[in-house]
């Protein structure tokens, strides 16, 4: 941990601004920071502030961002995007509307995507144990469950 407690408010603020330009922060992320680096609530919030007012933070964009690259990149359901975004603190309606920036057209599509992805990298179990793993696997991308089921209804022992 370092220890910044002492420097001048200014510097700080620069270097959460240079922080914050090199990618997408949220509240959360500023605050864990400051607070690795030992500053004062207080001055933590006068800090955060000062960065929200000069909009290099801004909760409801770097939701919308954070959802349109998990799923994109990463290939992650809405159920795990809303989660890491609650882990993050952000607003729940904030949350919610974020996740419409993920197209349902794209969103099946990329579901039926992982689905033929794990199906094909199954090769010799019983069906049981092929349809439990293709399920865990959907899940655990954060894919919502009835969705799940609704697919592996379509596989053929």
């Amino acid at each position: 941990m370092v220890d910044k407690s002492n420097y001048d408010i200014k510097i700080l603020i620069e270097q959460l601004k240079n922080y914050c330009a090199i990618q997408e922060r949220c509240s959360t992320d500023i605050l864990t920071k400051m607070k690795s680096w030992r500053i004062t609530n207080k001055n933590q919030n006068k800090i955060l502030n000062i960065l929200i007012q000069e909009d290099f933070i801004n909760d409801k964009r770097y939701s919308k961002s954070f959802c349109r690259g998990k799923f994109r990149i990463k290939k992650w359901g809405k159920l795990k995007i809303m989660n890491e975004l609650k882990r993050k603190n952000i607003n729940p309606t904030t949350i919610m509307s974020s996740l419409n920036e993920i197209n349902d057209i794209d969103y099946i599509k990329e579901l039926d995507t992982q689905f033929n992805k794990k199906k094909q990298s199954i090769n010799s179990l019983k069906f049981y144990d092929k349809k439990k793993k293709i399920a865990i696997y959907l899940i655990g991308k954060g894919y919502e469950s009835h969705l799940v089921w609704e697919k592996l209804r379509e596989l053929k022992e």
